[in-house]
């Protein structure tokens, strides 16, 4: 069966998160994007799961529904913990005895029950405070916190979010690691996938050998309903847990169809820079400044294109066997507001997003799959060539840096204000 999956989002008791990250609502807009699969995310807080709990029941094995609904969105149980300790730099360490820096790691994991989470919420509670944030800060080694979740069920899994960002991250430039190896040591074996994140994309990820056996998925990190599916996976496999748990773990192309895509440049850490500076720094400009800002004189945060090429063995370019494929797409209401000329929140943005969704479907199936002559009967000739060019990739960036989204353009000013008849040409790029 075909799926779409959005696995790491947050709840309304995640600091920073809109107060309608309730399951009605995110069972409402799962529908509208077009998702199968949403993750409940935070089940590690207690009120949080005291409502999936009450408000959620049993459906297909491992999965659950909206309890007297017949809502065709599912939930799988999944949460993200934020790992907060110190360990050991093996580089730093030869000859010196146990050096040890701060770690930041944060970690989504899945899990097929609801006993399993009980379990995993039991642990995790004798460590930390599980009420204070729904994606806890626990002074816990990733390593630990595998075994932890791995003892609760063998078949729960723990999947490496956003591994490039730089703060909170596997592979972050301020408190990672050089390899997966090094962070959760023997139980690098049962790790089984990592989450790209929004500033990187399969491509960048496959100029690693390391991570040749390991299954590359995306999500939204949502933390707004609106804002789910803006990353996802597509799959072909059986309606369950354990469907999906099998097409990750074996890396099935024919099983895991491909992953939705941010264009990476748009992503917060895609470049270098100083958001305080207001400078945006592409690798190339960081190493002539040897990483130092020049504007302030402090190290600059570097970014994931960076600290990619980094740790990368391959050049750019390299596709491994069965490599997974990917589409980059934006959201469709911003596609909407840059073939208008408006901002997202105006109401004219909203007129032609409701009435497309009312008659086409979903969002991806309009991002997706919907005849450009089907969108425009439905809406304008230029909203139509902007599905269009992001199918093709034809977009304009500016790269996101240091906790700034990157600028996306679809259009040049000019085609906008002249008006210019979309609909007579195949493209204007």
């Amino acid at each position: 069966m075909k799926i779409i999956g959005d696995f790491h989002i947050h709840s309304k008791y995640s600091r920073a998160t809109s107060p309608s990250m309730d399951l009605q609502n995110l069972d409402n807009w799962a529908r509208i994007k077009g998702i199968n699969v949403l993750g409940t995310g935070d089940f590690t807080h207690p009120k949080w799961f005291d409502s999936i709990k009450q408000e959620l029941g049993p459906a297909e094995q491992g999965l659950f529904k909206l309890c007297g609904s017949d809502s065709p969105t599912r939930f799988i149980l999944t949460s993200e913990i934020s790992c907060i300790y110190k360990k050991a730099d093996p580089a730093s360490a030869k000859g010196y005895g146990e050096a040890k820096k701060v770690r930041k790691v944060h970690i989504v994991i899945f899990a097929p029950t609801i006993k399993a989470v009980e379990k995993i919420n039991k642990k995790l509670n004798e460590i930390g405070n599980l009420y204070s944030d729904g994606r806890p800060i626990l002074g816990l080694d990733a390593k630990e916190l595998a075994k932890i979740v791995l003892d609760a069920d063998e078949n729960c899994l723990v999947v490496p979010a956003h591994i490039w960002t730089p703060w909170f991250a596997v592979f972050g430039s301020k408190s990672g690691f050089n390899s997966l190896e090094e962070c959760f040591d023997e139980y690098a074996k049962y790790i089984y996938a990592v989450e790209t994140g929004l500033s990187s994309d399969p491509a960048m990820n496959w100029r690693l050998s390391q991570l040749d056996k390991i299954t590359l998925i995306s999500n939204s990190d949502a933390h707004s309903p609106q804002k789910i599916g803006r990353e996802a996976n597509v799959f072909d496999t059986e309606f369950s847990y354990y469907g999906i748990l099998d097409a990750i773990k074996s890396k099935n192309p024919k099983k895991f169809l491909y992953t939705i895509e941010f264009f990476p440049e748009e992503g917060k850490y895609h470049y270098d820079g100083h958001r305080l500076c207001n400078l945006s720094l592409s690798p190339e400009q960081s190493k002539k400044y040897n990483n130092i800002c020049p504007r302030c004189a402090k190290p600059l945060v570097i970014g994931v294109l960076n600290r990619v090429a980094e740790l990368a063995d391959r050049p750019e370019g390299f596709v491994p066997k069965n490599a997974i494929p990917f589409k980059n797409l934006i959201p469709l209401n911003e596609v909407i507001a840059e073939s208008v000329g408006v901002s997202v929140a105006s109401k004219e943005v909203a007129k032609h997003y409701n009435n497309l969704i009312k008659n086409l479907g979903s969002e991806f199936e309009i991002l997706l799959n919907t005849e450009k002559k089907e969108i425009e009967k439905q809406s304008l000739p230029e909203i139509a060539e902007g599905i269009l060019r992001v199918r093709q990739g034809k977009v304009f960036v500016e790269s996101g840096y240091d906790g700034v989204y990157g600028k996306i353009k679809i259009f040049e000013a000019k085609e906008i204000l002249n008006k210019k008849n979309f609909s007579s040409q195949k493209t204007l790029l």
